[in-house]
């Protein structure tokens, strides 16, 4: 399975940290020793310079990942020169880098302050709280509706009620032809679709379009199993799972299979286990906006008596030239979606914020946006034989751009404050989101702000750091096909990047 979400959730945080310092002491023992505040050393820029090569070099030839392909550039912002580069030009399938990209452009392209709207609109009339009609939910792609950092799906049933709705007399339709319809983006794996790292991206989307199932072992080896969906909706499933011996491993995992309308949950768990509970893609978004929806209506006190349809499956289908506004729900602006989005890798928020870079006029499609994207990076400077973007999350195999492309990215993107939306969204060493639990305890904690990129046999680290003497650095780190593990990979990265934190000249 491919995964781009940055957290590599595989490697427990001993090995993690295990392979940091491994790596972390070979690189740095001939030059500091492995001393946690090494002295400073008096040379020449150049010297300098030359020993910061030879050690990034002395990175990429370490254990589980000397087979690998590297692509690294370093430059200082502050000097507007290159420090040091390895495959520059080259393209590399970044994983969730590519959010970097998805991010910088649609800020160019609707500001920082931008909102999405999803308007609620009814059919008939309201006579005294009863609603003689249809109530039709009209998405726009916003990807956080009941998300990390973005409005509940209560607090806007709470509206509805103190809108003084009490009945509806009709269905509750989801609208989502404002945007291309839900499908998987080109290449992405089938495997990964189950996951709630592979939902799809539509008009509406709630909780990041994932829920959970939790799986029940049966009395003994062999015998059935149970499956409780969570949350209020869930999507259809099959169990293909087992109970397995006492002591057996756990091994859980969902499938969204090709040409089949439900999800499969597979695997096996031990006899006498706890439930064990595993996330997955919740399906059609349209269909489960709605479903929920529906449920909270009803939770809340509002009965309705139709049930949730997709508009595309209403029959007979609504009147929307008439349909009246009783309610638009604005999402947190572009810069607050962006930090959950990039400190957390949130796939689905790459997908959104892709479609932004949309030319006005044209309809919504992940095609239009490339195409829009295209446009604003070739404007930037940039060739387009330097990517081949097709997604805006990175989940996609097929996505491939050079460490160049992303250092002109990360340079227009700078700010010296370090106060801008974006900067302040990305990930931060040692503190916080899919870099909290590296580089702890050196000089990169709390200095180096990157956006890290995880799948398999790839991982990727691209942002900022400033050096020991106070010269800020943009950097590109870009691994492909290496044969060790994640935690190898991660220790040679992290390497790196505390080597440019020491730097001095």
């Amino acid at each position: 399975m491919q995964n781009a979400n940055s957290a590599d959730n595989a490697a427990p945080e001993r090995r993690r940290r295990a392979g940091f310092a491994f790596a972390f002491c070979i690189l740095h023992f001939a030059f500091f020793g492995c001393a946690s505040n090494p002295p400073r050393r008096a040379e020449s820029s150049t010297g300098a310079l030359a020993q910061l090569g030879t050690d990034i070099l002395a990175a990429t030839h370490l254990p589980g990942v000397s087979r690998a392909s590297w692509g690294i550039v370093v430059y200082s912002l502050d000097r507007n020169e290159r420090l040091f580069e390895l495959n520059q030009r080259s393209l590399f399938v970044p994983a969730s880098v590519a959010k970097l990209v998805s991010v910088a452009t649609a800020a160019e392209a609707v500001g920082w302050n931008y909102q999405f709207e999803t308007s609620f609109r009814v059919t008939g009339p309201i006579v005294d709280g009863t609603v003689q009609g249809d109530l039709i939910v009209v998405g726009s792609g916003d990807p956080s509706t009941g998300g990390r950092g973005g409005n509940s799906l209560s607090d806007i049933v709470a509206a509805l009620v103190a809108a003084g709705i009490r009945r509806i007399e009709g269905r509750v339709i989801g609208d989502d032809d404002a945007v291309e319809e839900p499908r998987p983006q080109l290449a992405w794996a089938w495997d990964d679709l189950g996951y709630s790292t592979g939902a799809l991206f539509g008009a509406l989307n709630l909780a990041e379009n994932r829920t959970v199932v939790t799986v029940a072992p049966g009395p003994g080896d062999g015998s059935p199993t149970t499956l409780r969906p969570g949350g209020l909706a869930s999507p259809p499933l099959i169990n293909r799972t087992v109970t397995g011996p006492v002591g057996s491993p756990l091994l859980l995992w969902p499938e969204q299979r090709p040409g089949e309308p439900f999800l499969t949950i597979a695997g096996s768990i031990p006899a006498g286990a706890q439930p064990a509970t595993i996330g997955i893609a919740a399906g059609n978004p349209t269909v489960w906006f709605a479903r929920n929806l529906l449920a909270q209506l009803i939770e809340s006190g509002i009965a309705v008596t139709g049930g949730a349809r997709d508009i595309d499956e209403a029959d007979p289908p609504p009147d929307r030239t008439n349909a009246a506004l009783i309610l638009t729900n604005r999402s947190p602006t572009l810069a607050e979606i962006a930090r959950p989005l990039l400190k957390e890798s949130i796939n689905l928020y790459g997908e959104a914020l892709l479609r932004l870079n949309v030319e006005k006029g044209a309809f919504p499609t992940n095609d239009a946006a490339l195409a829009g994207l295209r446009t604003r990076l070739r404007s930037w400077g940039l060739s387009d034989d330097s990517y081949q973007l097709v997604d805006g999350s990175g989940l996609s195999r097929r996505d491939a751009i050079s460490p160049d492309a992303l250092l002109v990215v990360l340079r227009r993107m700078y700010d010296p404050a370090g106060t801008s939306p974006f900067m302040t969204a990305l990930p931060i060493a040692g503190a916080d989101g899919s870099l909290e639990a590296r580089m702890k305890g050196t000089a990169a904690e709390g200095n180096v702000r990157a956006k890290t990129g995880t799948m398999s046999n790839i991982r990727s680290l691209a942002g900022y750091v400033t050096t020991r003497n106070g010269e800020r650095l943009a950097f590109v780190i870009m691994v492909n096909n290496l044969e060790g593990t994640g935690a190898e990979a991660h220790g040679a990265i992290d390497a790196i990047a505390v080597r440019l934190a020491m730097f001095s000249r």
